[in-house]
């Protein structure tokens, strides 16, 4: 059976699609972005590197695509079964634990630009 190509405007609309599905109405995405315009105002305010700029975005990126995933696993699960099951609430808790372990490993490497960032800044190191 030949399925019809999807054209690649339609796949870029079903991705953006999918973008505003996982941000609309999910608060933990808000905080993410909030995190986002904070982490992005320090860098500016501390004149990260470029190579620190790209290891900030790749977390940030990182921290949202694990986002957009819990959420996608959210919607299957809540679509397969309404009901208490316990197969779908460890999904979900792995799906959260991704969210959480990508949001820890973001904050030790953030922690790690602006510390040397503020250490430069009030001298308490040469760079």
């Amino acid at each position: 059976m030949n399925t019809p190509q999807r054209t690649w405007y339609k796949k870029f609309s079903d991705a953006f699609r999918g973008v505003w599905l996982g941000v609309r109405g999910e608060r933990s995405f808000y905080v993410h972005l909030a995190a986002t315009v904070v982490v992005v105002l320090l860098g500016v305010a501390l004149r990260v590197s470029r190579l620190e700029w790209c290891l900030l975005a790749l977390c940030i990126i990182t921290v949202l695509v694990a986002e957009m995933f819990n959420s996608a696993i959210e919607r299957l699960a809540k679509a397969i079964d309404e009901h208490h099951n316990p197969r779908l609430g460890d999904a979900l808790d792995v799906g959260s634990a991704a969210v959480l372990l990508a949001s820890i490993g973001t904050c030790i490497v953030g922690l790690a630009v602006f510390l040397f960032r503020f250490g430069l800044q009030i001298g308490w190191w040469e760079s």
